[in-house]
């Protein structure tokens, strides 16, 4: 049953008759873009067969459980969505392939063109696409789409913070076609991806696809250069280079050139390491310590839930907490649009980015226990099945590839306080292989590893302190200060969160005592960054500086100075 008080959320806006149509993969972008999103046929049933009529429509991409979908129901366990909708390719829209994308479908889901299935995925949170061209076999002939979706929120696959019944710390469980989908085609010969690595002033770019001529065009500064590739990689030295940071987030735009096929790109020049300052471990950016000033960032929205109503809402959220002096987002088990990460290396926004957790989790053992000192990880811990640890192999990898060429993602946190841990040192080193250039934090809270490029604590009941240690230290959660906007509020029956204050004033003195006293002392002697909790309220957890609506600031100003500059 809906919160009879999140009425209080509805937009005044129309929706767009094709949400979120701009390009969807800014680094690594064609001409041609057809976009899927807006309004499908859509039927739930317990059949496992297709409909032969659909009684209902969806707006897509957001979840069913959503207002933005005009759906706005619950999936129930065993029920199936059934989204349909046609399209047609035009003869000068088909170059040689037409490849159908997804972004994110939760949870398993089947795809079919004119009723052939043609792809079955198992995951929620991540980007899958098919090659249709064996399909279309005429020009601006229609075609029939049909993706079948079930989402029981199994827990062998990725779910995130969402629950059968939201409460607390839990959200409203989201389903279905959650984010973009959209056609693209492309050359008989194309590219089908790069990998990007940086130094402060090389870049070496490889190129998977079977093209054998290429060349690449670089822009800065109103030049161009163009080198031309020997083999499948190559590295350019930057003159005069210009290294991104949150205070000078520098892109450089580039083209990459075959045959046939053209993709525009772009890199910064960014580092990201492990070293020492003053005698005390730190992280470095840019081969410089540098203090991490972060929020929490769960991603849920009123209306659209997991999925904002336009990209301009994530553009908005960067650049107020920017002017709050922010410069770090923790991605909290939940992976993003790849849009949201193009902005945040546009914008200049630092991204600690969460692998989205599967496998079981208990409040008691694995929150309220820790939180007063008693982590000793219990056998139950170690049991995990192979099936839902592979899985989640396959979902952090895929993250790494999704994410490996974004200049903002510094940062990768494995296991959240346990939930659904397993093998935590040898989940380091396949993390490891698979990316060495980013911070990882295997085991955030408790439940320590040996394995880990940092020491991470959680922090809430306890007094803030630190002792010197041989890593640099992450307070990747701490806070949970609740003010709540009683007119701006999801639930006026229940406020979760850790220490409420009842005027603005009371919770703006109290924020800055808490970064002036517990924070700033050890900001550079051993301390590399705060993660406070959080971004904004979510459903009944009241404890963000924003409200659930964003329609509300609750601090004023900035409640630490840019250390980043003494």
């Amino acid at each position: 049953m809906r919160n009879k008080y999140n009425n209080l959320y509805l937009d005044d806006n129309p929706l767009e008759d094709v949400p979120l149509q701009e390009y969807p993969r800014m680094q690594f972008k064609r001409a041609s873009y057809l976009c899927l999103n807006g309004l499908w046929d859509v039927e739930i049933t317990k059949s496992k067969e297709l409909p032969t009529k659909y009684f209902s429509q969806v707006i897509v991409p957001f979840p069913i459980e959503s207002k933005l979908s005009k759906v706005n129901k619950e999936l129930k366990k065993g029920e199936y969505i059934y989204y349909r909708r046609f399209f047609n390719v035009s003869k000068s829209f088909n170059v040689g392939r037409i490849i159908l994308h997804f972004d994110g479908i939760d949870q398993i889901s089947d795809v079919y063109i004119n009723g052939k299935l043609v792809m079955h995925h198992e995951g929620g949170y991540l980007p899958f696409e098919v090659d249709i061209t064996n399909c279309i076999k005429k020009e601006n002939e229609k075609y029939e789409l049909i993706v079948k979706v079930q989402d029981d929120l199994n827990k062998m696959y990725g779910y995130g913070k969402q629950a059968i019944k939201s409460k607390g710390m839990w959200y409203t469980k989201t389903s279905g076609i959650w984010k973009t989908c959209w056609i693209e085609s492309v050359p008989n010969k194309y590219f089908k991806n790069i990998k990007i690595d940086t130094t402060l002033d090389e870049v070496t770019i490889k190129v998977n696809g079977d093209i054998l001529k290429k060349q690449i065009i670089i822009f800065s500064e109103n030049k161009k250069q163009i080198y031309r590739f020997k083999s499948e990689e190559i590295k350019i030295k930057i003159k005069n280079p210009n290294n991104w940071t949150p205070n000078n987030p520098y892109l450089y735009k580039f083209i990459l050139k075959g045959e046939d096929d053209c993709v525009e790109s772009y890199f910064a020049l960014r580092t990201i390491k492990v070293g020492e300052f003053q005698g005390y471990p730190c992280l470095l950016l840019n081969d410089k310590p540098y203090f991490f000033n972060g929020l929490l960032d769960q991603g849920y929205y009123p209306d659209g839930l997991l999925t904002p109503k336009t990209y301009k809402k994530y553009e908005d959220e960067i650049n107020v907490v920017k002017k709050l002096g922010f410069n770090t987002l923790r991605k909290h088990i939940k992976v993003e649009m790849d849009y949201f990460y193009y902005l945040c290396d546009k914008l200049g926004m630092i991204v600690f980015q969460d692998f989205v957790n599967n496998g079981s989790y208990n409040y008691l053992t694995d929150t309220i226990l820790p939180n007063i000192g008693l982590t000793k990880r219990l056998k139950k811990g170690f049991t995990t099945r192979n099936i839902i640890k592979e899985q989640f192999k396959k979902e952090a990898k895929e993250t790494i590839a999704m994410l490996y060429n974004h200049p903002s993602v510094v940062y990768y946190t494995i296991f959240n306080e346990g939930w659904g841990q397993f093998d935590a040192d040898k989940m380091y080193d396949y993390v490891k292989d698979l990316d060495n250039t980013r911070i990882i934090d295997t085991t955030s809270g408790w439940f320590k590893s040996n394995k880990s490029d940092v020491i991470s604590e959680h922090i809430y009941f306890k007094d803030i302190k630190f002792n010197k240690e041989m890593k640099p230290i992450i307070l990747s959660e701490f806070g949970g200060y609740v003010y709540k906007v009683i007119e701006h509020s999801y639930n006026l029956s229940r406020t979760y969160g850790y220490k409420l204050f009842k005027t603005k004033e009371e919770y703006q003195t109290s924020l800055n005592k808490l970064y002036q006293e517990k924070i700033l002392p050890y900001a550079f002697k051993g301390l590399s960054g705060c993660i406070y909790t959080q971004i904004s309220d979510v459903e009944d957890e009241t404890n963000g500086i924003l409200t659930y609506d964003r329609k509300i600031v609750k601090i004023n100003d900035p409640i630490l100075p840019d250390i980043n500059k003494i």
